[in-house]
């Protein structure tokens, strides 16, 4: 049972409202701040460490470009992420945000690798190797203060939001200020005359960038193959499946992240004698429970009469039109041409209930010869395994 409230999916019209305003405008504001930030280390470095002759510090500015790539991208990532569903994307566009993700993460191992190579290529002449200008270290000391300042701030707004784009992005921040501190290392090593751990900064930024960006790959690949919620998230959403009222039993339940949210299909067991709209009722509770208890984007319900997982397949038996066929040529004369018949599809067998009606319904010889015929039938018919009577006037 998959659930569309009215309203839900809109027009395009509405295409930019974002889903989630809060999340949408903290996530915009501190990108603005990173992308700024970034911008303003990105010229300082570069132009710094090629004043300066330091590979390291130009390194470092090339992973802040990325970040201001990676702001750019999140920003993309969040205006077009969070829109609400609409009729082209019913479960809205939360993977956007997974495919910037992995869009950055192979951008930056490229980048990563890229920086690595080159610094390895240089240190096979370490005799070419000059000493870099005092100032730089003043820039990399700058540099580390910034990126940590930013990375807290980044965090801070994620956790409250909850947005894993932006956890990414500010623990991306922190790797800044990792490889900014080996940076800073490197060009005081070089200062006192150790001149090669200028490049050795250079390739540890190169290997920080591309771990960083292997990292954000793969987690982003795992979703888009539908990778399931953890083992303790899956097990708390079947408690509350489990706890909700009219619900015997639950046999299949899987998930799959959808960025911040998850997707969850679930297969529950109910009383096989109720009437379809009581079985839908208990099925909508259990998914609003989950939906209100859970941080799941939608929850799709199916209605189970037993744990067909485990029984016989009723897949063999003919549709309720070739059931009451045959029912009526097994009892012939003794069936009425007035009833009601309610069927009941259980373990590979039909159960059926007839529901007398008119002047059958009083009629006890009628009733009599019915209900022994009946019996007869249940006995040895290959589709129904029992045959009840109901009426107004005689008793079961």
């Amino acid at each position: 049972m998959k659930n569309h409230p009215e309203g839900q999916i809109r027009n395009k019209s509405a295409a930019f409202e974002p889903a989630h305003p809060e999340r949408f405008a903290a996530a915009r504001k501190s990108t603005w701040v990173s992308i700024f930030i970034n911008l303003a280390l990105t010229i300082f470095q570069v132009a710094a460490g090629y004043l300066g002759r330091s590979q390291s510090l130009m390194a470092d500015g090339m992973h802040s470009l990325s970040d201001l790539l990676a702001d750019i991208m999140v920003l993309f990532a969040n205006r077009h992420g969070n829109r609400i569903a609409d009729a082209e994307h019913p479960y809205g566009h939360a993977r956007i945000e997974t495919a910037a993700t992995l869009i950055l993460g192979v951008a930056l191992a490229a980048l990563g690798v890229g920086l690595l190579v080159a610094a390895g290529m240089r240190l096979q002449h370490p005799e070419d190797v000059q000493r870099v200008h005092p100032f730089t270290i003043w820039i990399a000391l700058i540099a580390l203060a910034a990126k940590e300042g930013m990375f807290r701030y980044m965090l801070a707004v994620a956790t409250r939001v909850r947005s894993q784009m932006l956890v990414a992005n500010a623990w991306h921040a922190r790797s800044d200020a990792a490889s900014s501190l080996v940076v800073l290392v490197g060009i005081g090593g070089n200062l006192l005359g150790y001149t090669f751990l200028d490049l050795v900064a250079a390739a540890a930024v190169g290997m920080i960038i591309a771990h960083m960006g292997g990292k954000f790959a793969l987690e982003a690949l795992s979703e888009l193959i539908d990778t399931g919620l953890s083992k303790e998230e899956v097990e708390a959403i079947r408690a509350t499946l489990l706890a909700t009222p009219g619900v015997r039993g639950l046999h299949e339940l899987r998930t799959r992240k959808m960025a911040d949210s998850a997707l969850v299909d679930a297969h529950i067991m109910v009383d096989p004698k109720i009437s379809v709209s009581e079985g839908h009722y208990i099925a909508e509770m259990a998914r609003q429970t989950v939906l209100r208890k859970h941080e799941v984007l939608d929850v799709m319900v199916h209605i189970d009469p037993e744990d067909d997982m485990q029984g016989k397949s009723n897949a063999h038996l003919p549709n309720r039109e070739e059931l009451l066929r045959h029912l009526g040529e097994r009892l012939g004369d003794a069936l009425p041409s007035h009833y009601r018949a309610v069927l009941h599809y259980l373990d590979g067998y039909a159960d059926a209930e007839i529901f007398l009606e008119g002047e059958h319904a009083w009629n006890e010889d009628k009733i009599r010869r019915l209900r022994t015929r009946s019996a007869e039938v249940a006995a040895d018919d290959p589709y129904f395994r029992s045959i009840q009577l109901h009426s107004t006037h005689a008793q079961q």
